[in-house]
């Protein structure tokens, strides 16, 4: 999601009348436009909400409501909750919906039929109403709109679209976003996110979408799902399991107050596996996600009551803890660690990415391996070893799952598809079945999933991951700092020659051109790019490094480590972060 850039201030630095002239007529165009937008919010919380703005004459908070509109893009629509054209409101949904109906209407089905449209929703704030807005919005238009029965985990959604044969799906959730954003993404027939031209075609229907009060707003007419649809999901969930494997290991987990607790607890246990022990204070939804200031498993503080948890653990020590983020299409996953100060270790989603491909390429899967270019290039290496082909893509699954012959997606950001051909998405659920088979099988062996880490290390070479993050409050600074780089590309970084500089915006290696930067080391990568769902630019780093034995692995990671705090370091500098 991206916004339009602010207008350039009217006027110039001349005489203190034209200055003053030019910001009078701007504040006037900007109450115009607030009042336009006031006439047509059909909701009374956000017309309230505008309305004293108005009255303050608060033209900074309006400034920022009606800078621009929120951009529909390859990741649908994400972005703060409130009034105006700039937030995620009722307004802002129901032209969305108005213009992915236009789209659809525009590729009718085979048979002449209306196409067949199906809703899911997380738990957040005002996602009942988008969800609801949507349904109504595609119901006018003449196609057929069905939601499924509550707040489900979007890989419910994903693989309803597929199951139920429909021409589109809309999720709308934010995922791991804070409190106060909500999103809508979008999806097409085979199940996974849209990609160019689609989304391009798609917001030109929603940017020609005029006055809301001509769009059809029916109080009826769609179908609201039983829980068939959820039954067939879980049904599916035993696909990822080999038939009479281990199921013995005990799980600690956390939705993070999102909505994959009762799927994943009802997967476990159909599955064989011990029922799993709930965080109990992060077990309900809750929109407000009280206990955690990101509900995100990779920000700090966001896993420590699974460790507290995990301390009080009534009998045995449990072998895995495991969390979803508040959709439950990502799942992290924590190891014992006695060395670490709660006990446990949070593994990198590079480190879980390894550990499902391993298991995978042990249960013999075939087809193509992939990765998107930001993560570890292990997998690679792990499946030209096994024979078997990779593609590397663009970041995104909206991009790994349209892999032909896609046998195993994975991203460093804990997102996993570990069966694309029930979900051709990211699916925390079924990710975390099958990290929980593989420590099963492993502990079966006197074997751990860290002692595994090792194995690869040794077979494949040392693949060490980082990450540097930065968020703003400027996207101005993001573009800054890319253009910095594409002006003065580093010479050398961590002491190491740069033996490659790609800028990514300009395509090439068969990928489609991305906002992003490559940069290639002798035995390291970095590439640098925007977050497409967040106000951050991302720095991925990755060291290699041989290892010849076991012995030497501790003196390899503490070489990598150095490597990579040296990377941070210069690129941080060169970068003006």
């Amino acid at each position: 999601m991206t916004a339009d850039p602010a207008p350039a201030p009217a006027g110039s630095a001349g005489s203190a009348g034209s200055a003053g002239s030019a910001g009078s007529a701007g504040s006037a165009e900007l109450l115009r436009r607030a009042h336009a937008w006031l006439a047509e919010d059909p909701d009374p919380a956000t017309r309230a909400e505008l309305a004293a703005l108005i009255d303050r004459g608060d033209t900074a908070a309006l400034a920022e409501r009606f800078s621009g509109t929120l951009q529909f893009g390859t990741a649908g629509l994400r972005g703060e909750l409130g009034a105006g054209p700039m937030r995620m409101n009722r307004a802002v949904v129901i032209r969305a919906a108005a213009g992915l109906a236009a789209y659809l209407r525009k590729r009718p089905a085979d048979d002449g039929a209306p196409g067949l449209v199906v809703i899911g929703r997380d738990a957040r704030h005002y996602s009942a109403d988008f969800a609801r807005d949507t349904a109504a919005v595609l119901t006018g238009a003449g196609l057929r709109a069905v939601l499924l029965p509550r707040p489900l985990p979007t890989p419910v959604l994903a693989f309803a679209i597929r199951h139920l044969g429909a021409v589109a799906g809309v999720a709308v959730t934010a995922s791991h976003n804070p409190p106060r954003d909500n999103g809508y993404k979008v999806y097409l027939g085979e199940g996974s996110q849209i990609v160019p031209p689609a989304d391009a075609d798609i917001a030109a229907e929603i940017a020609a979408i005029g006055s809301l009060t001509g769009i059809p707003l029916p109080d009826s007419g769609w179908e609201t799902l039983g829980e068939d649809t959820v039954e067939a999901y879980l049904d599916r969930t035993a696909a990822v399991l080999t038939p009479g494997s281990p199921r013995t290991a005990r799980v600690v987990y956390t939705p993070l107050h999102g909505v994959g607790g009762a799927v994943l607890t009802e997967a476990f246990t159909r599955a064989g596996f011990p029922a799993p022990v709930m965080v109990e204070a992060q077990a309900a939804p809750d929109p407000d996600f009280p206990t955690v200031t990101f509900p995100n498993p990779e920000e700090p503080g966001a896993m420590d009551l699974s460790y507290e948890t995990a301390a009080r653990y009534a009998l045995d020590s449990p072998d895995l803890i495991l969390a979803n983020d508040p959709d439950a299409d990502r799942c992290a996953v924590a190891v014992p660690d006695e060395r670490g100060p709660s006990g446990w270790r949070m593994l990198h989603g590079d480190q879980v990415g390894a550990l499902l491909a391993a298991h995978l390429l042990r249960q013999g899967v075939t087809g193509t391996f992939a990765a998107s270019i930001v993560s570890s290039s292990l997998v690679e290496k792990m499946a030209a070893a096994a024979g078997r082909p990779f593609r590397s893509t663009l970041t995104g699954f909206k991009w790994l799952a349209r892999v032909p012959g896609l046998a195993y997606g994975y991203e460093e950001a804990l997102g996993y598809c570990v069966d694309p051909a029930g979900v051709r998405d990211k699916d925390g659920i079924t990710a975390a079945l099958a990290i929980a088979e593989l420590a099963s099988e492993l502990k079966a062996e006197g074997r751990t999933l860290t002692g595994l880490l090792d194995e690869l290390a040794v077979r494949h070479g040392l693949h060490a991951t980082d990450q540097l993050s930065v968020r703003v409050k400027d996207l101005s600074l993001i573009t800054a700092a890319l253009r910095r780089l594409r002006e003065h590309p580093p010479a050398e970084l961590a002491g190491r020659p740069v033996r490659r500089f790609e800028d990514l915006s300009l395509g090439g290696g068969g990928l489609p051109p991305t906002d992003g930067l490559r940069l290639t080391l002798d035995d390291a990568r970095v590439i640098v790019r925007p977050s497409g769902t967040e106000p951050k630019l991302k720095c991925y780093l990755e060291v290699r490094l041989p290892v010849a034995s076991p012995a030497e692995l501790s003196a390899a990671r503490s070489e990598a480590r150095g490597i990579l705090d040296h990377l941070k370091r210069d690129l941080a500098r060169t970068a003006g972060l």
